[in-house]
This record gives C-alpha cells, structure tokens and sequence, in this order.
C-alpha cells in the first residue's frame, strides 16, 4: 500500500524542500495552502516531476472549517494518512518592538502558527488511531515544524516566538499520548533557512553568517535540508526517539565560549 503524507504549507519555501524530499522517498502527497492551485501550479509541476502523485487542496490550517474540509478531502482521494507535517506558519506582518506589538498580529500568528496545527494534528491523531485498530500493523508519524525561536528569544517578533515555544510543548503532548498507538511524534527545528520568510532580512543575516560566530556551519540553510531531515523521521529511523527535538540550524543552537 502507498503511504500519504500530507503537508500543510508544502508548495513553497521549507514546505516544498519537505514535500519535494517526500515525494523522492515515494510517498503520494496530499499538499495544502492558501494560494489558488493556478498560483501554486509552478511548485505542484516540479513536485510532479520527484515522482508520485500530488493532490493540492486550497485550505488555512487557522480555520476549523477547512481543517475538516482539508481531512476530508485527504481521505476521499487515498483513504489513508501515514505523515502529517505541520509546518505552515507566517510570520509577524510587523517586526514590532514588544512593547508596541498588537493583540490582533499576536491572534493572527497563534491562530495559524499554533492553533490550527494543534487543533488538525488532534484530527489526523484521532485517524491514525482508527488506522491502527483496524490494521495493526499500521504505523503513523507527525512532524511539527518548529523554529529555534522556540529558545532564542527576538523582542522584534515575541508572538511568533511564543507560538513556536507551544509547538514544542505540543509535540511532546501529542508524543506522550500516542506513544502506545503506533504514532511517532518529532519537531524538527530550523535555524536560518533561505525562504521567502527570511527573503525580507536577507542582507542582515548574509552578515551575520560572514561576518560573526552565529553559525558553526557558515552557511545558509536550504529547505532541503529541512526536507531530509523529515523524510528521515517519516521513514522510521528514529523510533525510539519519539518527542524529540531535531536541530537543522548549522549549530546555531549549540552553546560555546
């Protein structure tokens, strides 16, 4: 049988260097975002062209209506969900200071960064768990795409480094309570990764990375190397690490003197 992995945000930026490295290990993808499937035609061609089916469903996570819709078109087409990676998510529309940033962007981040992944990753879990009572030999993983804004603290975006401190608990929630149902549970947490999310400071890190110690690895990150480290996790490499927390960040998270 074809394993499906679904992956919300996966037609641009981290989201496709993880969807394209799925699609490479044979998985039949469902993909989800907020562009038209016209807008994203040009990502779902490429991802086409890895190998496997990709079926893209226009949906926001932050909407309990189009999680549902989202789910349900997932099961209508392949019946099944082995991976789900959480990995949309936006940041601040304004790098505010913290003593100046509004409820309304600090609503808008959770709702999408935390909210929603929380709240499908609580529907696809209670599928798997389906899954795995009427085949026991079933066998499913969930990815939470995190940030090192978990632990590195930036005052000029406090809510997404609060919402992406939840992730990390939330994976460790959802890792705890389906440890006994044939579901793995990882964050992978990205560093400096070129994306149109980083495309506004560009020219600041670019110094950054030539210029100081931030990194140990002088260089930055790709989505692709995100997208190998899922694809890893998805395949079951890691099975006996469930709740735990994979760095992709050049050793930026590695404390030295």
């Amino acid at each position: 049988m074809e394993r499906v992995a679904l992956v919300t945000g996966g037609a641009r930026g981290i989201g496709l260097g993880i969807s394209e490295a799925l699609a490479r290990e044979g998985y039949v993808l469902a993909v989800c975002g907020t562009r038209s499937a016209e807008a994203a035609a040009p990502q779902l061609e490429a991802l086409q062209q890895c190998g496997g089916e990709v079926c893209y469903i226009q949906a926001d996570v932050s909407l309990a209506a189009d999680r549902s819709r989202l789910l349900e078109a997932v099961r209508a087409r392949f019946g099944a969900l082995h991976v789900l990676v959480n990995n949309a998510g936006v940041a601040p529309q304004v790098r505010a200071d913290l003593l100046d940033a509004s409820e309304e962007s600090f609503e808008r981040v959770m709702r999408i960064n935390l909210q929603g992944p929380y709240f499908l990753t609580q529907a696809v879990a209670r599928w798997m768990v389906e899954q795995r009572r009427v085949d026991a030999a079933f066998c499913g993983c969930i990815v939470n795409i995190g940030s090192v804004s978990a632990e590195v603290a930036s005052v000029l975006r406090g809510e997404y480094c609060v919402a992406k401190a939840g992730v990390t608990m939330m994976t460790r929630l959802f890792a705890s309570r389906l440890g006994q149902e044939g579901v793995t549970v990882y964050e992978v947490r990205p560093g400096i990764i070129r994306s149109d999310m980083t495309g506004p400071v560009q020219d600041k890190y670019d110094a950054l990375i030539a210029d100081s110690d931030l990194l140990i690895q002088k260089r930055w990150g790709e989505p692709e190397d995100v997208g190998r480290a899922v694809a890893s996790l998805a395949r079951g490499d890691f099975p006996y690490s469930t709740g735990q927390i994979v760095h992709v960040d050049g050793g930026l998270s590695v404390q030295r003197l």
